[in-house]
């Protein structure tokens, strides 16, 4: 079976195949989509400032403090506010507020307001991955509130304490901005190790995998963040070229509409391409006993190829396959052999047509019955899966959801 499929690949690599990177599927993560993101990472921002804000080690938030003995010592970091927004044909605009308990003398200790604005953009690395990259970070800092001789461990009392203000002019002149920024810098790092896995290759079959690549950065507006992706194959390890030149897809309009976190569009051509891969590796290919036939015992097996012509076909509402096989039939006896060659088209209909119908259906709904992978990035799953079908399209609105736990999967049935 590795030979027959080994042999299918390269003469496959004899069709005329499509070179130019297109696009064959995507996505759009809508504003709804974008505030969900920002919420569920106030945990992680607060542990990374938290860790390094804390850390007597590392340089002093404060300029106005050189010396190890006069430095405010930060001994509570709490993420109040975290937002994202869109900044058209741009990029997003990252918002915190940070309240910090600072302790500048023993038995003193004050709230300051730390707010940050950043400006951050999405690039292509080299490696072909969508990286964050911070283009502009702007630090201020205002006290809250003081409060004397107050115990350490009453340092989180202003979680629950008014919104008493003074002038933040001086406090923005002591602001240890690039250790700020730096910070900002570190938040992206598990952004950019969750985009990195967008691009990892995920099994169809123990034969075959897909891989979906970004063939530029994003698109912002303000409907939301548009990716368009190339979808790859590849059987017993080697990259299916694809025998029908795609069409170059765009995000439908529709798509934009959507009151769901993220929709994923997936063109016509995107589907036929998955089948031809699955044939490609035989995943369809079975042999059917059939019995015997005849009085004398004569068993006969039914051997069902699919040929790498088949069609995926979408309209409005609903989706045909076209499907394309050959099917050879075996026999020990070579009086049963003359008798099909004779009759081969009326034996076909009546005898063998409907198993070969019932046991091809089975068979692809064994294989598939796992579903395909969609495109995500580790850590997220999706929920409120909804699939539109329409002409030469399909959309999937969906929501995210953050995982707890490892070991979910975000598939398509």
């Amino acid at each position: 079976m590795v030979k027959l499929c080994t042999l299918s690949i390269l003469l496959s690599l004899l069709v005329p195949t499509h070179t130019t990177r297109s696009p064959d599927c995507g996505g759009i993560l809508t504003p709804a989509g974008l505030s969900y993101l920002a919420e569920v990472s106030k945990p992680h921002a607060e542990a990374v400032l938290r860790q390094d804000l804390m850390t007597p080690t590392v340089p002093d938030l404060f300029l106005s403090s050189p010396k190890p003995s006069s430095r405010n010592q930060i001994n509570a970091v709490k993420v109040t506010e975290l937002s994202l927004s869109l900044i058209p044909d741009t990029g997003l605009r990252l918002s915190i507020d940070v309240d910090l308990g600072v302790t500048p003398a023993p038995s003193t200790t004050k709230v300051m307001r730390l707010s940050i604005l950043a400006d951050i953009h999405v690039e292509m690395n080299p490696e072909g991955n969508l990286e964050l990259v911070t283009s502009a970070c702007k630090p201020t800092m205002e006290e809250m509130q003081s409060t004397e001789e107050m115990e350490r461990s009453t340092l989180q009392f202003f979680l629950a304490m008014g919104s008493g203000k003074s002038s933040s002019s001086d406090m923005d002149k002591e602001i240890n901005i690039d250790k700020i920024c730096v910070e900002v810098s570190k938040l992206l790092l598990l952004p950019n190790e969750q985009l990195m896995s967008l691009t990892a290759q995920f099994p169809v079959t123990p034969s075959c995998q897909l891989q979906y690549l970004p063939l530029a950065a994003p698109m912002f507006s303000e409907q939301g963040i548009t990716i368009s992706l190339q979808t790859t194959f590849q059987v017993a390890g080697m990259v299916i070229p694809l025998p029908v030149s795609p069409v170059p897809f765009s995000m439908p309009e529709a798509a934009s509409s959507s009151p769901s976190h993220l929709t994923l569009a997936f063109s016509e051509h995107f589907y036929t391409s998955l089948f031809f891969a699955l044939e490609m590796a035989g995943a369809f290919n079975m042999t059917i006993p059939m019995g015997s036939l005849f009085q004398e015992d004569v068993p006969v097996m039914l051997q069902a190829v699919f040929r790498s012509s088949s069609r995926v076909v979408l309209e409005e509402g609903k989706a045909a396959l076209k499907l394309f096989l050959t099917i050879h039939v075996g026999a020990s006896s070579s009086a049963f052999q003359s008798f099909l060659s004779m009759n081969v088209a009326a034996l076909l209909e009546e005898l063998f047509l409907p198993t070969i119908r019932e046991e091809v259906l089975a068979q692809m709904n064994v294989v598939l019955s796992e579903g395909v992978f969609l495109p995500h990035m580790y850590s997220f799953t999706y929920t409120d899966v909804n699939v539109m079908i329409h002409k030469d399209y399909v959309l999937v609105p969906c929501n995210l959801k953050l995982l707890s736990r490892t070991g979910e999967q975000t598939t398509m049935g």
